[in-house]
């Protein structure tokens, strides 16, 4: 790999007068919108918790290097050691050879072959949170509804990961042992230590499932028969499980998070509320539309991709650069962590027009209009571009499909979406909602 180092003209990069933990703190976005809005592209801010300065980029070009271009130059930064205490060293915390092992043999999972054959796993799931609603919609009394895409997502994830095994959880163990995925919402130490404990719940699974060599269509059936494509090894029992819990969670969070979003901006604005009426109605007599089909609500799926550039799960990513290189014309020391956040990355204001519009289509227009490929990250780029993107997009947008064509959903006009920016981007309360059938 060749070396980066920065040129002579390169200049510092402008550092706030004040230090926080940038990243970590509690207000970090708040700030990191604040600082971005003086001092633009890049700036450097000392945070007294790592006893170093941290570099926060902000511009497409410079976004496209460090996860494109060079992005052998840079590994995982800082931040991840609450999350490895979670999912292991699974694809979305493992760096190097371990990386790039996994990534291959997990690679097959998300073909656009195999998730089609999901469909049915996801219309199931709705289909049961349609019944709920059911029952509920006479009554007058909101719904939670940050619990209820919560709750559904995990459905789909679980299932497309244990398949028939899932059924026979409750029977085995009571109430669903996952289920404190969605009762406990703050990623803390205890829910870490809870959670951990479900490992075993996996393995047994595994180890089960590698003795009756049974076919199974799920994720952990596809796992056990990938085979690394130089030993032809089959993954050990730890890297299975890392992979396991690393579907539940990464599986799980960002669908419920861009479904919570997506229904309350459809529920500020009624005109694309009515456009979306109007798409899927026209689609009548699909229960199960394919992915293919699914992308051919191209109003539906623009609803889905607003969202998520309003408001990205995975609103911050860290990295550490390796060697020294150039920035936003700002020389990077080896050894220097950065972070980019593609919540302020979608709202750069010389890529989007009014960036704090809820305005679906602007993306396809965005690309017309030649806007940079990198103004839009909610699944990251380059080599770890998150491996679920299609199906995550696919789920998404059959809810809507479904849902939709069955309910509306009220609330408050003006009610504010108030963020809470730590591991994940998450409403601070629950949005409550009423249901009209339609």
């Amino acid at each position: 790999m060749p070396m980066n180092l920065a040129g002579p003209g390169a200049r510092t990069a402008p550092e706030p007068e004040f230090s926080f933990d940038v990243g970590d703190a509690a207000d970090s976005l708040d700030r990191m919108r604040e600082l971005n809005a003086r001092f633009g592209d890049i700036y450097r801010v000392y945070s007294p918790g790592r006893r170093r300065y941290v570099y926060v980029i902000n511009h497409p070009d410079d976004v496209k290097r460090v996860l494109v271009s060079n992005h052998g130059n840079y590994l995982k930064g800082f931040g991840l050691d609450r999350v490895r205490m979670l999912l292991g060293n699974g694809i979305v915390t493992s760096d190097g050879e371990l990386w790039r092992t996994q990534r291959y043999m997990m690679q097959p999972l998300f073909h656009r072959r195999v998730i089609t054959r999901f469909a049915e796993v996801i219309d199931g799931a709705n289909e049961r949170l349609i019944a709920r609603w059911e029952q509920h919609a006479g009554t007058g009394e909101p719904i939670n509804v940050t619990d209820e895409m919560s709750e559904v997502t995990l459905d789909v994830i679980l299932r497309a990961i244990f398949g028939s095994d899932m059924d026979a959880l409750p029977q085995q163990l009571g109430p669903n042992p996952f289920e404190i995925i969605t009762q406990d919402s703050v990623r803390d130490l205890s829910f870490a230590a809870r959670f951990y404990q479900l490992r075993k719940l996996v393995l047994e699974i595994i180890r089960r499932r590698r003795t009756d060599g049974a076919e199974h269509f799920d994720f952990i059936g596809m796992l056990l028969d990938a085979r690394d494509k130089t030993s032809g090894a089959p993954m050990g029992e730890r890297e299975l499980v890392d992979e396991v819990m690393t579907l539940i969670i990464a599986g799980h969070e960002t669908a419920a998070s861009g479904l919570n979003s997506a229904w309350y901006l459809l529920s500020q604005h009624a005109e694309v509320e009515a456009r979306l009426h109007e798409e899927i109605d026209a689609l009548a007599g699909q229960p199960l539309p394919s992915l293919q089909a699914s992308e051919s609500l191209r109003y539906t799926r623009s609803i889905v991709d607003e969202a998520l550039r309003l408001y990205p799960p995975v609103w911050v990513i860290s990295r550490q650069s390796i060697q020294a290189d150039v920035l936003a014309g700002c020389a990077i020391p080896a050894g220097t962590e950065i972070l980019l956040s593609p919540y302020l990355v979608h709202r750069h204001p010389k890529f989007w027009s009014d960036p704090e519009a809820f305005q679906p289509g602007r993306v396809e227009m965005q690309g017309a209009a030649g806007g940079a490929q990198f103004a839009r990250i909610p699944f990251g780029a380059g080599a770890r571009h998150c491996i679920g993107e299609t199906m995550a997009l696919y789920e998404m947008s059959m809810h809507l499909y479904r849902v939709g064509r069955r309910f509306r959903l009220t609330c408050a006009a003006g009610q504010p979406m108030e963020l809470e920016a730590l591991i994940n981007l998450r409403t601070k309360a629950p949005i409550w909602m009423r249901l009209e059938r339609r």
